[in-house]
């Protein structure tokens, strides 16, 4: 069985400027489908939004293929319910995603954020515990 995760965007914008770390590693994880990735809109807009800033110094076009072959490699769902449980209103589109999609984790550097270690069945975990579950889960499945 393949594991269902949301990656917060700072996994994302981690991943993008430190290559060889353990964002990085999660993210070749969903481009593989290693992981099955969900994303919906809003979070696909925040993502090319926050990586398209300036600050990051990363390379436009290089970015805009990026997120190419992750909306392939990920699968996207349109959540209908709104939430309202997390502090910063935009963490709660990950959530909402993660509920439509039934997510197994959701993985993002601001654990503290979220209002619980999980919300409707989805783990919240930073990415050194959510790799540590995906070489478990590989490991059980060899």
């Amino acid at each position: 069985m393949t594991l269902k995760v949301v990656y917060d965007t700072n996994v994302v914008v981690s991943a993008a400027l430190k290559p060889g770390s353990i964002p990085a590693s999660l993210m070749a994880l969903a481009m593989t489908k290693r992981v099955r990735l969900f994303l919906s809109p809003v979070i696909l807009e925040e993502y090319t939004e926050v990586l398209k800033r300036p600050k990051f110094r990363l390379d436009p076009k290089a970015v805009d293929s990026f997120l190419r072959d992750l909306s392939r490699a990920a699968t996207l769902v349109h959540p209908t319910r709104r939430i309202t449980v997390a502090a910063d209103e935009p963490d709660n589109r990950f959530l909402e995603c993660a509920q439509k999609a039934r997510a197994d984790y959701l993985v993002t550097g601001n654990t503290r954020h979220f209002p619980a270690p999980a919300f409707e069945g989805t783990t919240i975990v930073g990415p050194a515990a959510f790799a540590r579950v995906v070489t478990e889960h590989i490991d059980r499945e060899t």
